[in-house]
């Protein structure tokens, strides 16, 4: 007697993907600044380093170029934060001005997920833009 497969048809393409995915969904529009704090000769650095890394990547600042993204290296053994002050707008409609993220124990892909959540949640939704076709454009339409 055989057990019955119980498990995913295909493996899963690895963390890898999994930021990929994550970076396809920040949006720095509720950011106002954005204050990344580490001590560089800290053990558990990596990921938060890897994290300002994707952070400073030209495709994510392009969505909201006003947003500041500063780094701040100290030299006191303390834990890695990433800090994140929400635009005062926004701030307002969600009681929330500054969001705090402690790092040293979390991976990058946690981060991502983390910010994803709390931070591009916040992002007011784009409208749509309407295009306003022309009598001749809806003739040419009609004619297909």
């Amino acid at each position: 007697m055989s057990v019955p497969y119980s498990g995913t048809i295909q493996r899963s393409a690895g963390v890898v993907s999994a930021i990929g995915k994550q970076l396809k969904g920040i949006n720095l529009k509720a950011a106002k600044r954005i204050v990344v704090k580490f001590d560089p000769f800290a053990d558990n650095v990596t990921q938060t380093r890897h994290f300002l890394h994707y952070l400073s990547s030209p495709k994510i600042s392009l969505t909201n170029p006003n947003c500041s993204l500063k780094t701040e290296i100290v030299c006191d053994r303390s834990e890695p934060t990433v800090g994140v002050t929400i635009l005062p707008n926004i701030g307002d409609t969600a009681n929330i001005k500054q969001i705090t993220f402690k790092s040293g124990n979390l991976t990058c892909l946690e981060l991502l997920q983390l910010f994803n959540k709390h931070v591009s949640s916040l992002a007011p939704v784009e409208q749509p833009v309407s295009t306003i076709q022309t009598k001749s454009e809806k003739k040419k339409g009609r004619k297909k």
